[in-house]
């Protein structure tokens, strides 16, 4: 276990150094992604959607995040609560609050609501949806807690230089389902699919 902890910090901090450079390299990277972005996931997994708002150089969802809401969306946000992600309802131009680590959150007096469609940031993702984040795994919890309840699916928003060959991935790691960055997507679901038919 602790050579799998080194092997995620030193692929953090590679991958934290990259991201920086892809995003100073792409400002347009936001509104790339929002025109590539399949909106069939939306007819399909829509329409509760959760987003977020961009820290530490992640990709802008803010354009995305607008086309959706056009297109009838339910926008919620993620916001730390006891450890633990809470969604709660939020539309473009209302007010947020500074939460832990510099994120811009919902008011806790904002409705909580159940998303389908989760669009989430991440550090590094390989073809087969392992995703890295930043350790903490507040993201794998909410997922794995959406998952019981319900239809969920995952897609990650990403710059096209953070697809690695591979993430380094612990039993309680939630897979991805897709990913969409500037370039295109990545049907993760499906790669994985026909992964386990060809053993």
């Amino acid at each position: 276990m602790t050579g799998l902890i080194s092997e995620k910090e030193a692929l953090r901090a590679h991958l934290a150094e990259l991201r920086e450079e892809l995003s100073a390299r792409n400002p347009d990277a936001g509104e790339d992604l929002a025109n590539r972005f399949p909106m069939k996931l939306f007819e399909r997994y829509g329409p509760t959607v959760s987003a977020y708002m961009p820290i530490r150089f992640e990709i802008d969802p803010q354009p995305l995040m607008a086309k959706l809401q056009a297109e009838g969306a339910e926008l919620c946000l993620p916001r730390l609560e006891n450890s633990d992600i809470v969604f709660r309802r939020w539309a473009p131009g209302e007010p947020l609050e500074k939460g832990p680590y510099g994120l811009l959150e919902p008011s806790e007096k904002a409705e909580i609501v159940r998303p389908t469609l989760v669009l989430l940031p991440l550090l590094g993702f390989d073809k087969i949806g392992n995703r890295l984040g930043y350790g903490a795994g507040y993201f794998d919890r909410a997922l794995a807690s959406l998952r019981k309840e319900g239809r969920t699916f995952a897609c990650a928003l990403a710059f096209n230089g953070q697809n690695v060959d591979e993430v380094p991935s612990d039993p309680h790691d939630e897979p991805l389902d897709w990913v969409v960055t500037e370039a295109g997507s990545y049907p993760i679901f499906m790669t994985r699919n026909l992964m386990a038919n060809q053993t």
